[in-house]
């Protein structure tokens, strides 16, 4: 993984995330640079991780073998368009983590004929345990999908998709699932609180459960609905507060959730895309 270069265009907290990840996995500092419009965040990421930051995004695309784009949706059209010609002459292979920006639209921006891969990592990248869904257009090579998937695999869990589309699902599900997590400790931890519980108490309580919970699932062979069954004991007290959220049809309600998210994307991509 030290034999090639990687540029990030966007020096943000995902792409902070990335570097860092990186960097502890042993990838060579002086392989990597970013280019950041904000003098102070350029310090501080030199700073932090000894890497080459700059504010010229031409200079970074100009040395990368994998150029990262770690910018706003709104603004990548206008980035694209400003590095198109170093790429077509460089040809690197493109990420992108922008969301709802469909390969094809990037790709016309960059001029054409680009190896992309678009990739959709979510928050929890901060923490090195991002859940990231990842699917390249038919330009990308073998050598240059295991080079995007080591660097992905830096901050988490990185995987791949068989078709675009369904970057709109995994948006919904993984990019916006952590709000969905948080809004259900806060829930938790509210009602805790009604029942007499301090505040402190019940949010460690809940935080230490949620984390108990997703590493008891992932260190399992037994989906969740196994576990779940596993400890739920008949006539208890699991089973009461179960019976209370399937009346409430909890089930439906993350559909429709789900559903709304996605199609809220699908709606993005057209509108950032549309020209």
């Amino acid at each position: 993984m030290q034999n090639f270069n990687v540029g990030f265009i966007g020096g943000g907290n995902m792409a902070r995330s990335l570097i860092g990840g990186l960097i502890a996995d042993g990838f060579r500092r002086d392989r990597i640079a970013v280019a950041e419009p904000d003098q102070r965040r350029r310090a501080a990421l030199a700073a932090e991780f000894g890497i080459r930051a700059e504010g010229d995004n031409l200079r970074v695309a100009g040395s990368a073998d994998l150029l990262l784009l770690a910018v706003k949706p709104q603004v990548i059209e206008r980035i694209a368009l400003g590095i198109a010609e170093t790429v077509q002459q460089r040809r690197p292979l493109v990420v992108s983590i922008a969301a709802g920006i469909r390969e094809s639209d990037l790709d016309r921006w960059l001029g054409g004929g680009c190896a992309i891969v678009r990739a959709m990592p979510n928050t929890p990248a901060l923490v090195g345990c991002s859940a990231t869904a990842l699917h390249a257009n038919p330009e990308v090579n073998q050598r240059q999908r295991e080079r995007a998937e080591s660097v992905l695999r830096a901050v988490g869990l990185a995987l791949w998709l068989p078709a675009e589309d369904l970057m709109d699902t995994v948006t919904a599900l993984s990019g916006s699932g952590p709000a969905y997590f948080l809004l259900l400790m806060e829930v938790m931890q509210e009602a805790a609180t009604t029942l007499g519980l301090d505040r402190e108490s019940a949010r460690l309580l809940t935080l230490q459960t949620a984390f108990g919970t997703a590493k008891m699932a992932l260190e399992s062979s037994e989906d969740a609905a196994t576990l779940r069954r596993r400890v739920t004991s008949p006539g208890g007290t699991t089973e009461q507060a179960l019976r209370v959220l399937e009346e409430g049809e909890i089930r439906e309600l993350f559909r429709r959730a789900l559903e709304a998210a996605r199609r809220r994307s699908e709606q993005l991509a057209e509108q950032l895309g549309e020209k």
